[in-house]
C-alpha cells in the first residue's frame, strides 16, 4: 500500500495488486463510518462496480448515500472497500468487463478475495464472522457479488445485486437472448455467438464478444469458464442450501440488456431449491442510475435488517 486519498475525510490507501501483477497502481477507496472506533469490531462490505466503470463509481455518489443512511441510523455502521475491477485500472467502454473473475485477463477474484480482503482484515477493526461480511455490486459487480459469495461461502453470507446479470448463459429454448423469461421456455446457451447483441443504449450496442471475449475467448472452453462464474449454475454446482445466504436483488422490468430475464430465471431456480431471495422490482425500470435510485430505499431497508451491528 502506498499513497493516500480521502473519501469524506477517510483515508483510502492505493493498492498495488499482487494477484493482478499489472503495473497499474489501483486505488482502493475505503469508507469508515461516522465515529469509527478501532476498539469495536465492524461489519464489512466490498462494493463492486459495473462494466465500463472503476472504483470512482463508488466515490461519485454511492458513498455519500451510504454515509447519510448510517449517520441517520437507517443502516448499521459498516466499513466498505471499493476495489478497482477494471481491466487496465481505468474506466473504459473498450474491453469493459472483468466480472471480478480469474481469467486470462487477470486474477481479479484473487485480487478481491485475497489481496483486498487480507488488507482490510489486517488494517481495520472487522468482525470475523461471515454473518457480518457482505458483497454489494451493481450490474457486472452484482453478478460478481453473488459468484464470489457462493465460492467463498466460508467468509461471506450477504450478497446484494442491483441490475445484476445472474444467468450469464440465459436464452430461451429457441436460443434467443432477447426473449422474456417463462418457466416453461428457458435454458442455458451452449455456444458463444460473439456478434449477438445483448442490448443497445442510445448509439451503443453491447455484444457478447465485447463483454466476454477479452476474458474467456471463444468456443467450448469459453462457455465452460462462463459457466464457472454463472450465479444460476453455481446454486447447483455448490449445492447452496436454504438459510445459507442472505440474497437480495433489485432490478427493472424494461432493462435494455434483458437483465430482467436473467434475474427471473435465477429467482425461479432459487425457488426450486427452496432458497429465499429478497427482491426489489421496478416494472418500468431500466438499466440506469435513475432506476437504481428508485430501488435504493428498498435495498437499504433490507440491508438494515440483515446487517449486524458493531461489537465491543
Amino acid at each position: 500500500m502506498k499513497g493516500t486519498v480521502r473519501v469524506e475525510s477517510v483515508p483510502a490507501p492505493s493498492l498495488q495488486g499482487n494477484a493482478l501483477g499489472d503495473p497499474a497502481e489501483r486505488s482502493l477507496p475505503i469508507y469508515l463510518p461516522p465515529g469509527y472506533d478501532p476498539s469495536r469490531k465492524y461489519p464489512v462490505a466490498m462494493f463492486l462496480h459495473g462494466a465500463a466503470q472503476d472504483e470512482n463509481f463508488f466515490l461519485q455518489g454511492q458513498v455519500v448515500i451510504l454515509d447519510r443512511a448510517i449517520a441517520a441510523g437507517h443502516l448499521p455502521p459498516i466499513v466498505i472497500a471499493a476495489p478497482d475491477g477494471s481491466l487496465r485500472g481505468r474506466a473504459t467502454i473498450y474491453r469493459p468487463a472483468t466480472f471480478f473473475a480469474n481469467s486470462r485477463a487477470g486474477q481479479f477474484e484473487d485480487f478481491v478475495m485475497q489481496d483486498v480482503w487480507d488488507f482490510m482484515h489486517a488494517n481495520f477493526s472487522i468482525r470475523p464472522d461471515r454473518e457480518a461480511h457482505a458483497l454489494i455490486g451493481v450490474s457486472m459487480g452484482g453478478s460478481a457479488a453473488y459468484t464470489l459469495a457462493i465460492k467463498h461461502r466460508d467468509r461471506v453470507r450477504i450478497a446484494i445485486g442491483i441490475h445484476p446479470p445472474l444467468n450469464l448463459r440465459w436464452e430461451n429454448s429457441q436460443g434467443e437472448y432477447r426473449a422474456p423469461f417463462h418457466p416453461d421456455d428457458w435454458g442455458v446457451r451452449e455456444s458463444l455467438r460473439g456478434w449477438e447483441a445483448l442490448g443497445r443504449r442510445k448509439f451503443f450496442t453491447l455484444r457478447f464478444r465485447d463483454l466476454f471475449g477479452p476474458n474467456f475467448g471463444r468456443g467450448r472452453q469459453a462457455m465452460d469458464q462462463i459457466a464457472a462464474i454463472n450465479p444460476l449454475e453455481l446454486l447447483d454446482n455448490y449445492d447452496v442450501r436454504p438459510g445459507e445466504f442472505d440474497f437480495f436483488v433489485a432490478y427493472g422490468g424494461r432493462d435494455e440488456f434483458n437483465i430482467t430475464a436473467q434475474v427471473e430465471s435465477f429467482l425461479w431456480r432459487a425457488r426450486e431449491r427452496g432458497l429465499e431471495v429478497g427482491v426489489a422490482y421496478d416494472p418500468r425500470g431500466k438499466h440506469d442510475l435513475a432506476t437504481g435510485g428508485r430501488l435504493l430505499p428498498e435495498v437499504l431497508r433490507w440491508a438494515a435488517q440483515h446487517t449486524p451491528s458493531p461489537t465491543p
